[in-house]
């Protein structure tokens, strides 16, 4: 499952609709990855540095998102909650 904050909801709003795709091409990596968190070499997740339970995604070569594990929904399934999308930028406040 998943949910996006107010603050991504704004930033998706500023991607282009080729931005918006690759990022979407890259979720499906990503989820594909979450059962056992081994993710796609190319996607590059890693924790963010100084923030506690923050990760980022890399979706293209400018391209980042950031999310946390949020409280279950569905048993036995992980719940992202994206906090962030855009390109360098968002590291200011992740």
């Amino acid at each position: 499952t998943h949910e996006e904050l107010p603050r991504f909801l704004r930033d998706w709003q500023r991607l282009g609709p080729q931005q918006r795709r690759a990022f979407l091409d890259a979720l499906t990596l990503f989820i594909s990855g979450l059962p056992n968190q081994s993710f796609a070499p190319q996607l590059r997740v890693k924790r963010v540095q100084g923030e506690a339970g923050v990760w980022e995604i890399t979706w293209a070569p400018d391209g980042r998102a950031t999310c946390t594990y949020g409280p279950e929904v569905l048993a036995g399934e992980p719940n992202i909650v994206w906090r962030r999308i855009g390109t360098d930028d968002i590291f200011r406040r992740p």
